[in-house]
Protein backbone atom coordinates (compact mmCIF):
# COMPACT_ATOMS: atom_id res chain seq x y z
CA UNK A 1 0.00 0.00 0.00
CA UNK A 2 1.60 3.34 -0.86
CA UNK A 3 1.39 6.02 1.59
CA UNK A 4 -0.74 8.08 -0.03
CA UNK A 5 -3.56 6.00 0.05
CA UNK A 6 -2.53 4.73 3.70
CA UNK A 7 -5.47 7.14 5.35
CA UNK A 8 -7.31 4.25 7.32
CA UNK A 9 -9.64 5.76 9.36
CA UNK A 10 -10.53 8.68 7.44
CA UNK A 11 -13.82 8.47 7.03
CA UNK A 12 -14.49 7.52 10.74
CA UNK A 13 -12.19 11.41 11.84
CA UNK A 14 -14.31 13.19 8.87
CA UNK A 15 -17.71 11.98 10.69
CA UNK A 16 -16.58 12.39 13.79
CA UNK A 17 -15.09 16.25 13.28
CA UNK A 18 -17.81 17.36 11.35
CA UNK A 19 -20.09 16.19 14.40
CA UNK A 20 -18.01 18.50 16.34
CA UNK A 21 -18.59 21.61 13.80
CA UNK A 22 -22.41 20.45 13.76
CA UNK A 23 -22.64 20.66 17.77
CA UNK A 24 -20.34 23.54 17.74
CA UNK A 25 -22.78 25.78 14.79
CA UNK A 26 -26.25 24.05 16.78
CA UNK A 27 -24.89 25.72 20.34
CA UNK A 28 -23.46 28.63 17.99
CA UNK A 29 -27.37 29.20 16.76
CA UNK A 30 -29.27 28.03 20.08
CA UNK A 31 -31.00 31.47 20.85
CA UNK A 32 -32.81 32.09 17.17
CA UNK A 33 -35.54 30.18 17.58
CA UNK A 34 -36.14 31.56 20.83
CA UNK A 35 -35.72 34.93 20.35
CA UNK A 36 -39.35 36.41 20.85
CA UNK A 37 -39.89 33.90 23.73
CA UNK A 38 -36.39 35.66 25.23
CA UNK A 39 -37.86 39.24 24.28
CA UNK A 40 -41.12 38.82 25.79
CA UNK A 41 -40.33 36.77 29.26
CA UNK A 42 -37.75 38.94 30.02
CA UNK A 43 -39.28 42.27 28.79
CA UNK A 44 -36.15 43.30 26.00
CA UNK A 45 -36.35 45.80 23.65
CA UNK A 46 -36.20 45.09 20.09
CA UNK A 47 -32.93 47.03 20.15
CA UNK A 48 -31.62 44.64 22.73
CA UNK A 49 -32.45 41.16 21.35
CA UNK A 50 -30.84 42.54 18.05
CA UNK A 51 -27.55 43.22 20.12
CA UNK A 52 -27.83 39.84 21.28
CA UNK A 53 -27.80 38.33 17.87
CA UNK A 54 -24.58 40.60 16.74
CA UNK A 55 -22.26 40.02 19.61
CA UNK A 56 -23.12 36.06 19.00
CA UNK A 57 -20.85 36.87 15.90
CA UNK A 58 -18.24 39.46 17.77
CA UNK A 59 -15.25 37.18 19.14
CA UNK A 60 -15.99 34.56 16.21
CA UNK A 61 -13.76 36.79 14.09
CA UNK A 62 -10.96 37.12 16.46
CA UNK A 63 -11.51 33.78 17.49
CA UNK A 64 -11.05 32.10 14.19
CA UNK A 65 -7.18 33.77 14.59
CA UNK A 66 -6.53 32.72 17.64
CA UNK A 67 -7.91 29.61 17.41
CA UNK A 68 -5.49 28.89 14.05
CA UNK A 69 -3.19 29.49 15.94
CA UNK A 70 -3.76 26.80 18.95
CA UNK A 71 -4.41 24.24 16.50
CA UNK A 72 -1.30 24.31 14.62
CA UNK A 73 0.37 24.65 18.19
CA UNK A 74 -1.56 22.25 19.99
CA UNK A 75 -3.03 20.21 17.55
CA UNK A 76 -7.19 19.59 16.50
CA UNK A 77 -7.90 16.91 18.76
CA UNK A 78 -6.98 19.15 22.07
CA UNK A 79 -8.16 22.57 21.09
CA UNK A 80 -11.65 20.84 19.59
CA UNK A 81 -12.56 18.97 22.86
CA UNK A 82 -11.11 21.86 24.88
CA UNK A 83 -13.15 24.12 23.09
CA UNK A 84 -16.38 22.10 23.51
CA UNK A 85 -16.08 21.77 26.91
CA UNK A 86 -15.45 25.02 27.82
CA UNK A 87 -17.87 26.89 25.74
CA UNK A 88 -20.87 25.05 27.52
CA UNK A 89 -20.21 26.75 30.70
CA UNK A 90 -21.32 30.67 29.38
CA UNK A 91 -23.79 28.33 27.00
CA UNK A 92 -25.17 27.03 30.70
CA UNK A 93 -25.13 30.77 32.03
CA UNK A 94 -27.27 31.84 28.95
CA UNK A 95 -30.10 29.32 30.15
CA UNK A 96 -30.12 30.33 33.73
CA UNK A 97 -29.71 34.02 33.11
CA UNK A 98 -32.14 36.35 34.45
CA UNK A 99 -30.97 39.50 33.49
CA UNK A 100 -29.85 41.35 30.58
CA UNK A 101 -26.43 41.37 31.31
CA UNK A 102 -26.18 38.05 32.10
CA UNK A 103 -27.58 37.41 28.65
CA UNK A 104 -25.10 39.56 26.87
CA UNK A 105 -22.11 38.80 28.24
CA UNK A 106 -22.20 35.04 27.88
CA UNK A 107 -23.51 35.75 24.39
CA UNK A 108 -20.78 37.26 23.87
CA UNK A 109 -18.19 34.27 25.00
CA UNK A 110 -20.27 31.90 23.45
CA UNK A 111 -19.72 33.22 20.23
CA UNK A 112 -16.18 31.93 20.11
CA UNK A 113 -17.29 29.05 19.28
CA UNK A 114 -18.05 29.79 16.05
CA UNK A 115 -14.13 29.39 15.39
CA UNK A 116 -14.61 25.51 15.73
CA UNK A 117 -14.67 25.80 11.98
CA UNK A 118 -10.65 26.27 11.47
CA UNK A 119 -10.34 23.32 14.00
CA UNK A 120 -12.16 20.64 11.82
CA UNK A 121 -10.05 22.03 8.95
CA UNK A 122 -6.58 21.13 9.89
CA UNK A 123 -8.03 17.83 10.90
CA UNK A 124 -9.39 17.30 7.56
CA UNK A 125 -6.85 18.37 5.97
CA UNK A 126 -4.16 15.88 7.76
CA UNK A 127 -6.41 12.96 6.68
CA UNK A 128 -7.05 12.99 3.34
CA UNK A 129 -4.81 13.69 0.32
CA UNK A 130 -4.32 16.75 -1.51
CA UNK A 131 -7.02 14.56 -4.15
CA UNK A 132 -9.87 14.16 -2.15
CA UNK A 133 -8.99 17.30 0.33
CA UNK A 134 -11.80 19.49 -1.69
CA UNK A 135 -14.43 17.08 -1.40
CA UNK A 136 -13.54 16.16 2.83
CA UNK A 137 -13.30 20.00 3.81
CA UNK A 138 -16.27 20.13 1.37
CA UNK A 139 -18.77 17.83 3.35
CA UNK A 140 -16.81 18.90 6.72
CA UNK A 141 -18.21 22.43 5.98
CA UNK A 142 -21.55 21.62 4.37
CA UNK A 143 -23.19 18.96 7.00
CA UNK A 144 -21.53 20.99 9.53
CA UNK A 145 -23.25 24.23 9.03
CA UNK A 146 -26.66 22.67 9.20
CA UNK A 147 -26.32 22.93 12.74
CA UNK A 148 -28.10 26.15 12.70
CA UNK A 149 -30.94 24.69 10.69
CA UNK A 150 -31.06 21.80 13.18
CA UNK A 151 -31.67 23.89 16.12
CA UNK A 152 -34.30 25.84 13.89
CA UNK A 153 -35.93 22.52 13.96
CA UNK A 154 -35.72 20.58 16.90
CA UNK A 155 -35.08 22.92 19.71
CA UNK A 156 -38.34 24.80 19.84
CA UNK A 157 -40.04 20.86 20.21
CA UNK A 158 -37.29 20.19 22.97
CA UNK A 159 -38.77 23.04 24.47
CA UNK A 160 -42.46 21.94 23.73
CA UNK A 161 -41.93 18.92 25.44
CA UNK A 162 -40.44 20.22 28.58
CA UNK A 163 -43.32 22.81 29.04
CA UNK A 164 -43.96 25.96 30.55
CA UNK A 165 -42.17 29.28 30.10
CA UNK A 166 -39.17 28.02 31.12
CA UNK A 167 -39.00 25.32 27.77
CA UNK A 168 -36.50 27.52 26.11
CA UNK A 169 -33.94 27.49 29.17
CA UNK A 170 -34.21 23.25 29.00
CA UNK A 171 -33.63 23.18 25.09
CA UNK A 172 -30.65 25.74 25.52
CA UNK A 173 -28.93 23.70 28.32
CA UNK A 174 -29.34 20.64 26.61
CA UNK A 175 -27.36 21.69 23.36
CA UNK A 176 -24.48 22.85 26.38
CA UNK A 177 -24.75 19.36 27.96
CA UNK A 178 -24.02 17.78 24.48
CA UNK A 179 -21.32 20.29 23.70
CA UNK A 180 -19.75 19.32 27.02
CA UNK A 181 -20.27 15.15 26.52
CA UNK A 182 -19.41 15.41 23.02
CA UNK A 183 -15.92 17.66 24.13
CA UNK A 184 -15.15 14.63 25.95
CA UNK A 185 -16.04 12.18 23.43
CA UNK A 186 -14.05 14.16 20.56
CA UNK A 187 -11.16 13.85 23.15
CA UNK A 188 -11.51 9.66 23.45
CA UNK A 189 -11.61 9.45 20.09
CA UNK A 190 -10.37 12.36 17.71
CA UNK A 191 -6.57 11.09 16.53
CA UNK A 192 -4.44 14.32 14.76
CA UNK A 193 -3.33 12.43 11.61
CA UNK A 194 -3.25 8.45 10.71
CA UNK A 195 -0.41 6.14 12.40
CA UNK A 196 2.23 6.80 9.84
CA UNK A 197 2.50 10.95 9.93
CA UNK A 198 3.66 13.18 12.39
CA UNK A 199 1.40 15.90 12.66
CA UNK A 200 3.71 19.63 12.24
CA UNK A 201 3.15 21.33 14.90
CA UNK A 202 4.50 24.95 14.97
CA UNK A 203 6.72 25.78 17.71
CA UNK A 204 4.74 28.49 19.08
CA UNK A 205 1.16 30.32 19.01
CA UNK A 206 3.01 33.62 18.03
CA UNK A 207 1.08 35.70 14.99
CA UNK A 208 1.87 34.41 11.20
CA UNK A 209 4.87 35.50 10.05
CA UNK A 210 5.73 36.69 6.35
CA UNK A 211 8.77 35.51 4.62
CA UNK A 212 9.48 38.21 2.19
CA UNK A 213 9.32 42.24 2.85
CA UNK A 214 6.79 42.73 0.56
CA UNK A 215 4.24 39.86 2.22
CA UNK A 216 5.20 41.75 5.23
CA UNK A 217 3.05 44.99 3.83
CA UNK A 218 0.69 42.63 2.91
CA UNK A 219 0.11 40.98 6.01
CA UNK A 220 -0.14 44.41 7.91
CA UNK A 221 -2.62 45.45 5.15
CA UNK A 222 -4.82 42.40 5.30
CA UNK A 223 -5.40 42.43 8.95
CA UNK A 224 -6.93 45.86 9.28
CA UNK A 225 -10.36 44.46 8.27
CA UNK A 226 -10.20 42.11 11.34
CA UNK A 227 -10.24 44.90 13.46
CA UNK A 228 -12.52 46.73 11.10
CA UNK A 229 -15.03 43.92 11.74
CA UNK A 230 -14.91 45.01 15.38
CA UNK A 231 -15.81 48.58 14.78
CA UNK A 232 -18.38 47.80 12.80
CA UNK A 233 -20.52 45.24 15.15
CA UNK A 234 -19.38 49.01 17.33
CA UNK A 235 -21.10 50.77 15.50
CA UNK A 236 -24.18 48.62 14.46
CA UNK A 237 -24.62 48.59 17.90
CA UNK A 238 -24.36 52.21 18.31
CA UNK A 239 -27.05 52.67 16.18
CA UNK A 240 -29.57 50.08 17.39
CA UNK A 241 -29.22 52.51 20.53
CA UNK A 242 -27.87 49.81 22.73
CA UNK A 243 -24.73 51.26 23.31
CA UNK A 244 -24.35 55.03 24.11
CA UNK A 245 -22.61 57.14 21.87
CA UNK A 246 -19.80 58.09 24.94
CA UNK A 247 -19.34 54.31 25.24
CA UNK A 248 -18.82 53.83 21.32
CA UNK A 249 -16.45 56.51 20.90
CA UNK A 250 -14.09 55.49 23.80
CA UNK A 251 -14.49 51.58 21.91
CA UNK A 252 -13.38 52.98 18.37
CA UNK A 253 -10.49 54.56 20.13
CA UNK A 254 -9.67 51.39 22.27
CA UNK A 255 -9.60 49.14 18.98
CA UNK A 256 -7.62 51.90 16.53
CA UNK A 257 -5.15 51.95 19.54
CA UNK A 258 -4.64 48.01 19.97
CA UNK A 259 -4.10 47.67 15.76
CA UNK A 260 -1.61 50.20 15.89
CA UNK A 261 0.03 48.50 18.74
CA UNK A 262 -0.01 45.01 17.51
CA UNK A 263 0.84 45.98 13.76
CA UNK A 264 4.05 47.54 15.39
CA UNK A 265 4.86 44.57 17.27
CA UNK A 266 4.51 42.57 14.64
CA UNK A 267 6.18 44.69 12.00
CA UNK A 268 9.39 44.23 14.39
CA UNK A 269 9.08 41.26 14.91
CA UNK A 270 9.14 40.19 10.85
CA UNK A 271 11.55 42.12 10.39
CA UNK A 272 13.95 40.20 13.08
CA UNK A 273 12.84 36.68 11.48
CA UNK A 274 13.21 37.95 8.48
CA UNK A 275 16.52 39.35 9.14
CA UNK A 276 17.84 35.75 9.78
CA UNK A 277 17.09 34.46 6.54
CA UNK A 278 13.98 32.28 5.94
CA UNK A 279 14.70 28.78 4.55
CA UNK A 280 12.94 28.16 1.74
CA UNK A 281 11.17 25.13 2.63
CA UNK A 282 9.37 27.83 4.94
CA UNK A 283 8.21 30.69 2.16
CA UNK A 284 4.70 30.37 1.25
CA UNK A 285 2.46 33.08 -0.94
CA UNK A 286 0.95 35.85 1.37
CA UNK A 287 -0.42 36.84 -1.61
CA UNK A 288 -2.69 33.79 -1.46
CA UNK A 289 -3.99 34.24 1.63
CA UNK A 290 -5.36 37.55 1.18
CA UNK A 291 -6.97 36.38 -2.33
CA UNK A 292 -8.69 33.70 -0.81
CA UNK A 293 -9.43 35.55 2.28
CA UNK A 294 -11.13 38.11 -0.13
CA UNK A 295 -13.08 35.62 -2.01
CA UNK A 296 -14.66 33.82 1.15
CA UNK A 297 -15.37 37.70 2.48
CA UNK A 298 -17.43 37.42 -1.10
CA UNK A 299 -18.74 34.05 -1.30
CA UNK A 300 -19.54 33.43 2.45
CA UNK A 301 -20.07 36.49 3.96
CA UNK A 302 -22.95 37.08 1.20
CA UNK A 303 -23.95 34.05 2.05
CA UNK A 304 -24.33 34.74 5.97
CA UNK A 305 -25.88 38.06 4.99
CA UNK A 306 -28.75 36.92 3.14
CA UNK A 307 -29.35 34.36 5.33
CA UNK A 308 -30.15 37.51 7.89
CA UNK A 309 -32.15 39.54 5.04
CA UNK A 310 -33.74 37.10 2.77
CA UNK A 311 -37.06 36.19 5.03
CA UNK A 312 -37.89 39.80 5.38
CA UNK A 313 -36.50 41.15 1.72
CA UNK A 314 -39.69 38.65 0.95
CA UNK A 315 -41.82 39.62 3.07
CA UNK A 316 -41.91 43.37 1.64
CA UNK A 317 -41.13 42.52 -2.26
CA UNK A 318 -43.87 39.66 -2.92
CA UNK A 319 -47.26 38.55 -1.19
CA UNK A 320 -46.04 36.23 1.28
CA UNK A 321 -46.46 35.02 4.42
CA UNK A 322 -43.87 34.61 7.23
CA UNK A 323 -44.01 31.01 6.93
CA UNK A 324 -43.23 31.10 3.29
CA UNK A 325 -40.13 33.71 3.53
CA UNK A 326 -38.86 31.49 6.29
CA UNK A 327 -38.82 28.59 4.02
CA UNK A 328 -37.44 30.05 0.93
CA UNK A 329 -34.53 31.59 3.38
CA UNK A 330 -33.97 28.07 4.58
CA UNK A 331 -32.98 26.97 0.84
CA UNK A 332 -29.17 28.64 2.01
CA UNK A 333 -29.43 26.07 4.60
CA UNK A 334 -30.56 23.13 2.64
CA UNK A 335 -28.91 23.40 -0.36
CA UNK A 336 -25.15 23.86 1.64
CA UNK A 337 -25.38 19.96 2.34
CA UNK A 338 -24.69 19.17 -0.92
CA UNK A 339 -23.54 22.59 -2.79
CA UNK A 340 -20.45 22.88 -0.41
CA UNK A 341 -19.17 19.47 -1.08
CA UNK A 342 -19.92 19.31 -4.75
CA UNK A 343 -17.41 22.52 -4.91
CA UNK A 344 -14.50 20.99 -3.18
CA UNK A 345 -15.32 17.90 -5.62
CA UNK A 346 -15.26 20.19 -8.37
CA UNK A 347 -12.09 21.31 -7.56
CA UNK A 348 -11.02 17.97 -7.11
CA UNK A 349 -11.87 16.88 -10.03
CA UNK A 350 -11.19 20.01 -13.05
CA UNK A 351 -8.55 22.11 -11.08
CA UNK A 352 -9.32 24.44 -8.48
CA UNK A 353 -8.50 27.22 -10.35
CA UNK A 354 -10.21 26.82 -13.33
CA UNK A 355 -13.58 26.17 -10.78
CA UNK A 356 -13.24 28.87 -8.29
CA UNK A 357 -13.36 31.25 -11.31
CA UNK A 358 -15.69 29.56 -13.49
CA UNK A 359 -18.47 30.02 -9.66
CA UNK A 360 -16.99 33.53 -9.02
CA UNK A 361 -17.91 34.63 -12.68
CA UNK A 362 -21.33 32.87 -12.28
CA UNK A 363 -21.99 34.35 -9.04
CA UNK A 364 -21.80 37.74 -9.28
CA UNK A 365 -23.89 37.54 -12.99
CA UNK A 366 -26.64 35.88 -10.41
CA UNK A 367 -26.16 38.30 -8.02
CA UNK A 368 -26.58 41.17 -10.66
CA UNK A 369 -29.81 39.11 -11.32
CA UNK A 370 -30.90 39.73 -7.89
CA UNK A 371 -30.73 43.69 -7.76
CA UNK A 372 -33.46 43.65 -10.31
CA UNK A 373 -35.55 41.29 -8.43
CA UNK A 374 -38.94 43.46 -7.41
CA UNK A 375 -42.34 42.06 -7.03
CA UNK A 376 -44.29 42.18 -10.17
CA UNK A 377 -41.56 39.21 -11.09
CA UNK A 378 -43.28 36.08 -10.86
CA UNK A 379 -42.64 34.22 -7.40
CA UNK A 380 -41.26 31.08 -9.02
CA UNK A 381 -38.99 32.99 -10.79
CA UNK A 382 -37.64 34.99 -7.84
CA UNK A 383 -37.19 31.66 -6.13
CA UNK A 384 -35.05 30.15 -8.67
CA UNK A 385 -32.83 32.98 -8.92
CA UNK A 386 -32.52 32.81 -5.28
CA UNK A 387 -31.56 28.92 -5.02
CA UNK A 388 -29.13 29.12 -7.59
CA UNK A 389 -27.40 31.92 -5.84
CA UNK A 390 -27.50 29.80 -2.95
CA UNK A 391 -25.89 27.05 -4.10
CA UNK A 392 -23.22 28.57 -6.50
CA UNK A 393 -22.34 30.99 -3.32
CA UNK A 394 -21.37 27.74 -1.17
CA UNK A 395 -20.11 25.64 -4.20
CA UNK A 396 -17.76 28.71 -4.49
CA UNK A 397 -17.05 28.86 -0.98
CA UNK A 398 -16.20 25.03 -0.92
CA UNK A 399 -13.84 25.58 -4.18
CA UNK A 400 -11.87 28.34 -2.21
CA UNK A 401 -11.20 26.48 0.93
CA UNK A 402 -10.01 23.12 -1.26
CA UNK A 403 -7.26 25.57 -1.52
CA UNK A 404 -6.53 26.59 2.01
CA UNK A 405 -4.28 23.87 2.86
CA UNK A 406 -2.00 24.12 -0.64
CA UNK A 407 -0.81 27.28 0.54
CA UNK A 408 0.78 25.97 3.75
CA UNK A 409 0.77 22.92 5.33
CA UNK A 410 1.77 23.59 9.17
CA UNK A 411 -0.21 27.04 8.74
CA UNK A 412 -3.26 25.69 7.83
CA UNK A 413 -4.45 26.90 11.31
CA UNK A 414 -3.87 30.40 11.29
CA UNK A 415 -4.12 30.26 7.26
CA UNK A 416 -7.86 29.07 7.63
CA UNK A 417 -8.19 31.09 11.30
CA UNK A 418 -7.97 34.36 8.70
CA UNK A 419 -9.56 33.57 5.83
CA UNK A 420 -12.44 32.05 7.85
CA UNK A 421 -12.63 35.28 9.82
CA UNK A 422 -13.19 37.43 6.42
CA UNK A 423 -16.01 35.43 5.62
CA UNK A 424 -17.55 36.69 9.11
CA UNK A 425 -16.27 40.20 7.87
CA UNK A 426 -18.28 39.87 5.02
CA UNK A 427 -21.43 39.46 6.29
CA UNK A 428 -21.16 42.57 8.83
CA UNK A 429 -20.14 44.85 6.11
CA UNK A 430 -22.96 43.88 3.63
CA UNK A 431 -25.55 43.84 6.16
CA UNK A 432 -23.70 47.54 6.64
CA UNK A 433 -24.04 48.34 3.32
CA UNK A 434 -27.89 47.03 3.61
CA UNK A 435 -28.73 49.41 6.57
CA UNK A 436 -27.80 52.63 4.61
CA UNK A 437 -29.20 51.77 1.43
CA UNK A 438 -31.48 49.23 -0.58
CA UNK A 439 -31.71 45.61 -1.38
CA UNK A 440 -30.49 46.51 -5.16
CA UNK A 441 -27.69 48.73 -3.86
CA UNK A 442 -27.10 45.75 -1.64
CA UNK A 443 -27.30 42.74 -3.94
CA UNK A 444 -24.87 45.14 -6.72
CA UNK A 445 -22.03 45.71 -3.68
CA UNK A 446 -21.71 41.95 -3.58
CA UNK A 447 -21.34 41.22 -7.49
CA UNK A 448 -18.70 44.01 -7.37
CA UNK A 449 -16.83 42.33 -4.50
CA UNK A 450 -16.81 38.83 -6.50
CA UNK A 451 -15.25 40.27 -9.75
CA UNK A 452 -12.53 41.94 -7.50
CA UNK A 453 -12.32 38.56 -6.48
CA UNK A 454 -12.46 36.99 -9.68
CA UNK A 455 -9.78 39.26 -10.93
CA UNK A 456 -7.44 38.74 -8.04
CA UNK A 457 -7.92 35.22 -8.59
CA UNK A 458 -6.59 34.86 -12.10
CA UNK A 459 -3.30 36.45 -10.68
CA UNK A 460 -3.06 33.55 -7.85
CA UNK A 461 -0.38 30.84 -8.30
CA UNK A 462 -1.75 27.19 -7.24
CA UNK A 463 0.32 24.93 -5.70
CA UNK A 464 -0.78 21.22 -6.73
CA UNK A 465 -0.37 19.25 -3.89
CA UNK A 466 1.06 20.77 -0.08
CA UNK A 467 4.01 19.81 1.49
CA UNK A 468 3.67 16.18 2.54
CA UNK A 469 4.92 15.79 6.34
CA UNK A 470 5.79 12.00 7.01
CA UNK A 471 7.93 10.09 9.43
CA UNK A 472 10.55 9.56 6.47
CA UNK A 473 10.01 11.85 3.90
CA UNK A 474 10.47 15.56 2.88
CA UNK A 475 8.35 15.64 -0.68
CA UNK A 476 9.37 19.19 -2.31
CA UNK A 477 6.17 21.63 -2.91
CA UNK A 478 5.20 21.79 -6.85
CA UNK A 479 3.63 24.93 -8.43
CA UNK A 480 1.45 25.04 -11.45
CA UNK A 481 0.70 28.44 -12.70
Amino acid sequence: MTIENNYSGQKQMLTISTLAFFVSVMVWFNMAPFQSTIQKQLALTGEEIGALMIVNLALSIPGRIIIGRLVDRYGPRNVFSLLLITMSIPCFIFAIGTNYMQLLISRLILGTIGASFVVGIRMVTEWFPARQGGLAQGIYAGWGNFGSSFAALTLPSFALLFGGENGWRYAIFITGLIALIYGIIFFMTAKNTPAWKAFPYTKDTNPIKATTRNDLKLLLLISFPIYGGMGILIWTLQQNGVLPNQMAFLFYIAIGTFYLFNMRKRWKENIEYLKLGVPDSDKYSMRSVAILSIGYFATFGSELAIISMLPMFFLDSFAVNAVIASVIASSFAFTNLVARPAGGWLSDRFGRKKVLLVLLALLSCLYVGMSFLQNSWPIYLAILLTVCCSIVSQAASGAIFSMVSLVKKNRTGQISGMVGAYGNIGSLCFLAVLNISHSSIFFLTIAAGLILCFVATLTMHVQKKPQTNTKNSNKKLVRVH
